[in-house]
């Protein structure tokens, strides 16, 4: 939590909700929308055979990042079934874009899935919806990319074209709502998680077509603002805060950041200076929001909060960068630095988070190849898994020192999760619970 000039800057909960959030990892990235174990100490080492608390094989297709309540896990996954012969298979490309991967004709259940933190057996498997997706993905991607979101009473679950759903915490259905077929650029697929801000989940849809941003009571399912966006394809998870009395969400994309009033849908302010290919969400403190594109032309925006209008070029922007940045892989905000790696390589950067100052940039962590996850932060220390099963573990400090550097037998696109004494990797074909044993 931040004061800037006399406007009070939180995440979007109360003061016992955040106390709650800290001893869990209620959304995409975690507790504090910043990538944060607040109250985490996992072990700094492990192996197949060592620090193993345990390992379960997933069904399905998924990069979602776990997220977890009290002794619940929750995940999403895309399980294909059987070939749908009748299927049509469009002569053309949807949208007429160049796309990587063909057309399914393939039936898939878009699953959410609960395990039980202590054994990692699974609680409850629900189907939210069964389709035939309309279009493929990328290669590395899947249909289940989102991460849910929890109040720790309810599970609200994007699937994006398959729709948005709510859930109680022992699985019974509470409702389910339409969103927009998306048409994303290349086909490359979708992935923008949900977001609670107070009694709204905001879901954000930018892609080839008619971009949009909704927000939904998050109770009832009922649509309480929907409005239209000028944006091409993104997949930024929306960062939720409170200004003051007022809720706002801030929005990363190509053409502007954006913040939004989440009781009316009225854009409080926006900033241009990101680059096409919005992958990486906000991040938060300082009173600044920290957002990144890294596709093709990296840039970093660190804009003020509490200002109103078009703040492009303008004074609002503390400090800004156009090297280094990510393409895939969100930041990190631990303590007063901000943390990010380079486009998907496995090159690190650390700046003061107030002032822009570097104390390190690109440094190159021995032992990873390409980075998908997003770092995690916990008791002094950062994780970062790359796409070959090897997580390196260094010293949250303005000099870098590796302190591990440890693999495992799966491949890692989701992002670490930290709880209590226990570190959650999700894996292309397992979960892992790491635990000192």
């Amino acid at each position: 939590m931040v004061i800037l000039s006399g406007v009070f800057i939180a995440m979007a909960t109360t003061g016992a909700e955040r106390a709650s959030n800290d001893d869990n990892w209620p959304a995409w990235r975690g507790p504090s929308g910043n990538g944060v174990a607040v109250k985490g100490d996992p072990p700094i080492t492990w192996s197949e055979s060592e620090n193993i608390k345990w390992k379960v094989e997933l069904s399905g297709g998924s990069d979602s990042t776990p997220i977890i309540w009290r002794n619940k896990i929750f995940i999403q996954t895309a399980i294909a079934t059987e070939e749908d012969t009748e299927a049509k298979v469009p002569t053309a490309t949807p949208g007429g874009r160049e796309i990587f991967t063909p057309t399914p004709t393939v039936r898939y259940k878009f699953n959410v899935v609960c395990l039980d933190r202590e054994t990692g057996n699974t609680l409850w498997e629900r189907t939210a919806r069964e389709a035939i997706p309309h279009e493929g993905h990328h290669p590395s991607s899947s249909f289940a990319s989102y991460s849910p979101v929890t109040d720790g009473n309810h599970l609200w679950v994007s699937f994006g074209s398959r729709g948005l759903h709510c859930y109680d915490l022992d699985g019974v259905h509470k409702w389910s709502t339409d969103l927009v077929e998306m048409l994303t650029f290349r086909a490359f697929g979708e992935g923008s998680s949900p977001a609670l801000a107070g009694d709204a989940v905001i879901v954000v849809a930018d892609h080839e077509g008619d971009s949009k941003i909704f927000a939904f009571n998050k109770n009832t399912g009922e649509l309480i603002w929907q409005r239209d966006r000028d944006e091409p394809s993104s997949w930024a998870t929306p960062f939720p805060l409170k200004v003051g009395d007022t809720y706002q969400v801030i929005t990363s994309a190509s053409n502007f950041v954006r913040s939004y009033d989440v009781a009316t849908g009225d854009i409080v302010w926006r900033c241009a200076g990101l680059t096409l290919g919005a992958i990486p969400s906000p991040v938060v403190g300082f009173g600044k929001v920290y957002c990144m594109t890294g596709y093709k032309d990296p840039r970093l925006l660190a804009i003020e909060l509490g200002r109103t209008g078009d703040l492009s070029d303008s004074d609002a922007i503390a400090w800004k960068l156009e090297k280094g940045t990510p393409y895939v892989p969100s930041p990190l905000l631990y303590g007063d630095k901000i943390y990010f790696t380079q486009n998907i390589r496995a090159a690190l950067s650390c700046y003061d988070a107030r002032t822009g100052k570097p104390f390190y940039e690109r440094q190159r962590l021995e032992g990873l190849k390409q980075i998908y996850a997003s770092p995690l932060g916990a008791a002094g220390r950062i994780y970062i898994a790359d796409r070959k099963g090897t997580t390196i573990v260094i010293k949250a400090s303005d000099t870098f020192e590796v302190l591990a550097t440890n693999t495992l037998d799966d491949v890692f696109d989701a992002s670490p999760v930290a709880v209590g004494d226990e570190l959650y990797l999700k894996g292309e074909a397992y979960l892992y619970c790491i635990a000192k044993q």
